[in-house]
């Protein structure tokens, strides 16, 4: 194995609702649509969502529910202008409002929201360390 992630899945139960939210809100384009595995153009790792129900025959363990936060995607803004201007868009388009940008400790600024599933992500720029 190497140690490089290839591709991101996003479990769901709720598929139709969170390809809308991808596609619609967050701005990500469709590049395979099978209606119970949704994979979206990205530059960098592939990235889909699925519904939790195609693996049922292959593992009992694709039943259980999920409970808490289980990841965080991250995405990059060029500016503290810039991230600022998203959030507010994609929380007009219907992301779930978690924590307005704020400066961080760690030199960057973060906005936090969520998708139709309650997964908890991240806008984030770098901020210049004077």
């Amino acid at each position: 194995m190497k140690a490089v992630i290839n591709l991101i899945t996003i479990w769901t139960d709720n598929i139709e609702s969170m390809k809308a939210f991808y596609e619609t809100v967050l701005g990500f384009e469709v590049k395979t649509d099978l209606g119970t595995y949704v994979e979206f153009h990205n530059e960098s790792v592939r990235f889909a969502i699925c519904e939790r129900s195609v693996m049922h025959v292959h593992s009992d363990a694709f039943k259980l529910m999920r409970t808490g936060q289980a990841f965080e995607l991250a995405f990059p803004c060029d500016s503290v202008e810039a991230l600022d201007k998203t959030y507010h868009e994609i929380i007009g388009k219907g992301a779930v409002e978690i924590h307005k940008p704020e400066n961080m400790p760690w030199n960057q600024r973060t906005g936090l929201f969520a998708d139709p599933d309650g997964n908890i992500h991240e806008l984030f720029c770098e901020l210049e360390v004077s």
